[in-house]
């Protein structure tokens, strides 16, 4: 916890003791004089002795606001252990200068070493090697994950150096899955950010967030991982509903948000391999390009180009299609479809499960899209009409799909139809934000409207089952996905 206030970094820490909190990290660093959070300390043991605080006090050399010397900062890490603090951080560069004052500290609590790279994650081999060569009751290594193997590079020290206690992060959203698998891992703790705050690092979630929506304390190092990969990730609420889902089954499972860029895929198999991943949802920009590093693709997907399920199966990557009947079935419950005009907008993967879908059901589809030369592209391949947009003007169709990000958090004001909505029916995939600006649109003109969410929850459903082989929670799912949209609505 971080704070340029010692009364603030009391109150706060107060108020996470009511939330449940017990352990804490003080950063005396932020405060105007690091020496203003010893009394913090003491007043806050008094009427919590069962607290537990971390006193860091962190140079401005190694990314810390602390300006004075090594000699002052054992010093003032010396006095918060007198004033109660259990344990005490100090960065390798301060302690490899001054390795003869380090057993005075570790004679009164516990002493960690850290290591942090902002860069990237050199070998955690050498940083560790480096870093044992002082004693000290546990190391803290924490680099940057650049791409997503990173994570499975500071991971796999817990399992080569399983008697060294250590504490192993990697800082940034690539980094987040390390958050969360650490401890399983055989890792000492992880870190969080206040729930009533913000975090002292990249990557950071509260610790309300890690403990009930990803169950960081309740899966095994055997729990089998899932998750979503996407660019951008943070938006998906995909982690909400599958760990809520695999909750209320009482599965030893967790699903986790991988930010993949596009010229990422290759190495999230690395780590897909390394930890091992039994399945995940995929999504923009990935449903096309994904079929490349598959085994085996379902006949249906092979058939519309794009992929949104994969899972492990005899060793070998298998990837189908969900989103297919997701789109159909809420539609048929409007219309019928054989006798239906459908007009798709878009010509990415979600618009090809789309076009083949409807077309599939015996619809009459046209396309339209930004990229006149991919919708030409999409529409000769399932057998749908091509359009460009000015080609609208006077057309009106029994129902139409949308299928691109636009209007997706967090640019909910993004909308293809700046005016009149081509359609008696209007089914937006997107679900983030619940009402579309497209969808109020919709509404405004008197259209019938299917919010993404439903077409979500369809998809969602038919992979927990998939992946599980069990039916999915329906109901559970739901409830989870509209709370986590709550706050984006």
């Amino acid at each position: 916890m971080g704070f340029p206030d010692a009364q603030k970094l009391l109150e706060n820490t107060r108020r996470e003791v009511n939330a449940g909190e017990s352990f804490f990290e003080f950063r005396l660093d932020y405060l105007p004089a690091p020496e203003q959070g010893l009394a913090v300390i003491r007043k806050f043991l008094a009427g919590h002795p069962d607290g537990c605080i971390l006193a860091t006090c962190r140079r401005h050399q190694n990314h810390g606001k602390f300006n004075g010397s090594v000699e002052d900062q054992i010093r003032i890490l010396d006095a918060a252990l007198d004033a109660g603090a259990r344990a005490v951080d100090i960065e390798i560069e301060s302690a490899e200068n001054a390795v003869s004052r380090l057993e005075t500290l570790r004679g009164k609590g516990m002493l960690l070493l850290s290591y942090h790279n902002y860069d990237g994650t050199p070998s955690p081999e050498a940083v560790l090697r480096r870093m044992v060569r002082i004693p000290a009751d546990g190391y803290k290594i924490v680099t940057t994950a650049r791409k997503p193997s990173d994570n499975s590079r500071i991971l796999a020290l817990t399992k080569s150096h399983s008697r060294t206690p250590l504490i192993v992060l990697a800082m940034g959203e690539t980094g987040f899955p390390t958050r969360v698998l650490s401890t399983a891992w055989g890792g000492m703790f992880t870190y969080a950010a206040p729930n009533s705050a913000e975090g002292t690092a990249s990557g950071q979630v509260s610790a309300r967030v890690l403990r009930h929506l990803y169950r960081a304390e309740k899966f095994s190092r055997a729990a089998k991982i899932y998750g979503v990969i996407a660019d951008p990730v943070r938006h998906s609420i995909s982690p909400a509903v599958h760990n809520r889902a695999f909750q209320a089954h009482r599965i030893d499972a967790v699903y986790l948000p991988f930010l993949v860029q596009p010229a990422q895929l290759k190495d999230f198999f690395i780590l897909a391999e390394s930890l091992p991943v039994a399945g995940f949802s995929v999504t923009i920009p990935h449903k096309q390009k994904i079929i490349r590093y598959l085994d085996a693709v379902d006949p249906l997907a092979r058939r519309i180009g794009a992929v949104n399920t994969v899972w492990k199966k005899a060793g070998k990557w298998r990837g189908g299609n969900t989103d297919a009947d997701a789109v159909t079935i809420p539609l048929a419950r409007k219309l019928r479809l054989s006798k239906s005009s459908v007009l798709v907008v878009g010509n990415g993967g979600a618009a090809r499960s789309a076009a083949y879908a409807l077309i599939g059901s015996g619809a009459k589809v046209s396309i339209v899209g930004r990229n006149p030369d991919r919708v030409r592209s999409l529409a000769r391949a399932c057998g749908a009409e091509s359009l460009l947009r000015e080609q609208l003007n006077g057309r009106k169709f029994d129902a139409l799909v949308h299928a691109t990000p636009l209007g997706m958090f967090p640019h909910p004001e993004a909308c293809f139809f700046p005016d009149s909505i081509p359609a008696e029916l209007v089914f937006d995939m997107v679900y983030n934000p619940l009402e579309t600006t497209l969808l109020r649109h919709a509404a405004l003109q008197g259209s019938t409207v299917i919010s993404g969410l439903q077409m979500f929850l369809e998809q969602a459903s038919r992979q927990f089952e998939i992946w599980t082989g069990g039916s999915a929670p329906r109901s559970v799912m739901e409830r989870a996905a509209i709370e986590a949209l709550a706050p984006a609505c």
